[in-house]
């Protein structure tokens, strides 16, 4: 199956705060439709990203590194519900496309343990698959036995679930159009692999706007272990900006910057 995550840089003002971009989100939606349509073998899953919306709760109440006072806790029940905001808005956007999606919540759904997603309840997608329909997951709050509560993102939550279930290929949409050499050289990488990383990684900056869980490196970093542990699947990060981009990647086009295994 194929997991496609709409990154929080794209459909959010990631410098303003709970600020969507409807019209780039309906845009992708229609995008995944037609996708759909065209009766592709490899099954949808899809997940999206907090971006202006939960990164900024999180940011200011430390969520990711723990819960345990009463404001942190105030704090957690913050971030979940603007998180879940802008998960309405973008099932919203997806199903007035024509696209049957059903939200599965981490924070309903996910057990943790210092920080790492240890247990999934994964019976809603199996059963939303089972019937043709789309689930949709997102960065979101979770327990955590060890922390009491922190924050899982959207590519933990692919990493778990491609350990448990079937995934040719990971699509991160985002703002970008790939993973750039540097600041100082903006030439995309086409190519990043374990091995190549070590060469390039120093030069990989940051997000823009509040990013709780790590920015471009962090993700690069996280992916290619992912990689490493399915040889074989290939991860690509793109611009979902450009009309036309993602149905380019939904159709396994060469664009953005590809991530894989050492070992292919």
């Amino acid at each position: 199956m194929l997991f496609l995550k709409l990154g929080g840089s794209l459909i959010t003002d990631k410098t303003r705060d709970n600020t969507p971009r409807m019209e780039v989100l309906q845009r992708l939606a229609h995008e995944i439709r037609t996708f759909l349509d065209d009766r592709h073998p490899e099954p949808l899953l899809i997940g999206h990203g907090s971006g202006s919306f939960g990164h900024a709760a999180a940011k200011k109440y430390g969520t990711r590194t723990g819960v345990h006072s009463a404001d942190d806790w105030r704090g957690f029940a913050e971030v979940s519900v603007v998180a879940a905001r802008l998960n309405r808005i973008v099932a919203d956007a997806l199903f007035d496309a024509g696209v049957p999606v059903v939200s599965v919540l981490p924070s309903a759904s996910t057990g943790c343990a210092d920080g790492r997603i240890v247990r999934f309840d994964l019976r809603l997608i199996e059963t939303a698959l089972a019937h043709h329909l789309t689930p949709l997951v997102m960065g979101d709050v979770a327990l955590d036995s060890i922390r009491g509560g922190t924050i899982v993102s959207t590519e933990e939550v692919f990493a778990y679930l491609a350990d448990h279930m079937p995934v040719s290929r990971i699509l991160l949409a985002g703002e970008t159009a790939g993973v750039y050499r540097s600041m100082d050289q903006p030439d995309i990488l086409p190519v990043i692999t374990p091995t190549t990383w070590q060469e390039v990684q120093h030069g990989i900056g940051a997000s823009r706007g509040a990013d709780v869980t790590g920015g471009m490196a962090g993700k690069v970093r996280d992916m290619l272990a992912l990689a490493s542990a399915h040889p074989g699947m290939p991860i690509r990060i793109f611009s979902g900006l450009i009309e036309g981009s993602l149905t380019r990647a939904l159709n396994n086009e060469s664009i953005g910057t590809l991530l894989h295994s050492d070992e292919k």
